[in-house]
């Protein structure tokens, strides 16, 4: 099955497909560069890195070009630096909200790769699409290298084709339209192959994921929300600790790039608080609704927001996960997929036992399926800035997802047993609308 004809003109050669996705992903790579090179290129020509020459300059822009792809980095400290003795730690903080400028490259580079493209050919463009974003990230980590930084070749080739490959097949399937036309394979002969039982299992099973997928994109919305809230009321604060830094235009506008670079970060750190998890700043500390035990943090304008003080009622953000556990169980009865209810009617006939039982199992599925992914939210969003106490820094994983998994189960159960309620107002209202049309 084919995706697009390739144009053809009298007398052109069409661009081998190879080379085609060499260009398209190199020229993301030099694009997210830019990010990162013309703010760094600013502070440096107002005099910001008065003891770097340029070479030092672009050592630390690769640096800064792997760290937002994902690339850990090793720091060594002199002596007389951050102790009386040489130390070393890893940089592994991610900027995500940086991290998207190469995915979304990446993302068009798909898009325009899957036009170019027969199906069985786009191996080709994905063959030289990561070859060559692999071996960019290769030149970067060895070219940026330095006495005080050290960085693997396998991590700076193999870690970059996470976003970029990511953003690549993502890209290249919203193009073709679906997978199927995207990697030349149909399921469908061999999903009819299967047993009745085996289709109502896959389906119940696939429906329940999508379900915790509504879930932890519900809670990851509200927790945004929350953390905008909280940002609008502490505002002032914000302002005064830019002031007090005085860092200049551009001094400002490069602080104002790396926090915004952090936000998504910032949203996972509010879902882990808002479940009950917390999260840390530096190794000792906990923020959670329970629990606020901080030490002394570096002068950032968004660490202004974090709480203090007796926080009353700030267990009632609690509910954030519950209320997205509601959406998925509501998602999951429109979607009529609950098979394993139907299924428990046939075996046992007594409804008050089959429909608290198939409830109860749905909330656990679903709730699971949040939950992991919350655990990777947490993840992604945590890592270290290898310095002092602060190789701590974000929410635990495992705690996370325990929290969110149990919250969001009790709001599934929630959701799927109002349903009912919440669909019979709805259909009510377009019966009242003919009724109206009927009598006019």
């Amino acid at each position: 099955m084919k995706l697009f004809r390739r144009p053809k003109k009298p007398g052109v050669v069409p661009m081998p497909l190879w080379l085609q996705g060499m260009f398209e992903l190199g020229q993301a790579a030099v694009l997210s560069a830019l990010v990162v090179i013309l703010p760094l290129t600013g502070v440096w020509a107002a005099n910001g890195f008065s003891d770097r020459d340029y070479a030092s300059l672009a050592r630390l822009s690769g640096q800064a070009w792997l760290l937002l792809h994902g690339v850990p980095l090793s720091l060594t400290f002199p002596a007389g630096t951050v102790g009386p003795e040489e130390s070393g730690g890893l940089l592994s903080l991610i900027p995500l909200g940086l991290t998207l400028i190469p995915f979304f490259l990446c993302w068009r580079a798909g898009r325009r790769l899957a036009r170019a493209s027969y199906t069985d050919q786009l191996w080709q463009a994905l063959l030289g699409a990561l070859g060559t974003y692999a071996l960019l990230g290769v030149v970067a980590a060895y070219f940026s290298a330095n006495d005080d930084v050290s960085i693997s070749l396998v991590a700076g080739a193999l870690v970059p084709l996470i976003s970029a490959g990511l953003g690549v097949i993502i890209g290249a399937h919203r193009e073709a339209g679906s997978w199927v036309r995207l990697i030349g394979m149909d399921l469908t002969d061999w999903i009819a192959r299967t047993s009745q039982h085996s289709r109502w299992a896959g389906s119940y099973l696939w429906a329940a994921v999508r379900a915790g997928v509504v879930g932890i994109s519900a809670a990851l919305g509200l927790s945004a929300l929350l953390l905008v809230a909280v940002v609008v009321l502490n505002w002032a604060e914000m302002v005064a600790i830019y002031e007090r830094l005085d860092a200049g235009i551009i001094g400002g506008i490069v602080l104002t790039v790396a926090q915004l670079g952090l936000i998504p970060n910032f949203v996972g750190w509010t879902l882990s608080w808002a479940s009950g998890a917390g999260f840390a700043l530096g190794a000792g500390s906990t923020i959670s609704p329970l629990e606020t035990t901080v030490g002394p943090l570096p002068a950032m304008p968004i660490l202004a927001v974090l709480p203090s003080g007796q926080l009353e009622f700030a267990y009632v953000a609690l509910i954030i996960p519950v209320a997205a556990g509601v959406l998925a169980g509501w998602w999951f009865l429109r979607e009529g997929e609950n098979h394993f209810d139907e299924w428990l009617g046939i075996k046992v006939h007594a409804r008050w036992f089959t429909a608290t039982a198939s409830t109860l199992c749905l909330g656990g599925i679903i709730g699971i399926a949040s939950g992991v992914m919350a655990a990777a939210a947490a993840w992604i969003s945590s890592g270290s800035l290898g310095i002092g106490r602060f190789t701590e820094i974000g929410p635990d994983p495992l705690w996370t997802g325990i929290w969110v998994a149990a919250e969001v189960a009790v709001g599934v159960v929630i959701g799927y047993a109002a349903g009912p309620w919440l669909e019979r107002g709805r259909s009510r209202r377009p019966g009242v609308a003919a009724e109206a049309l009927d009598n006019a």
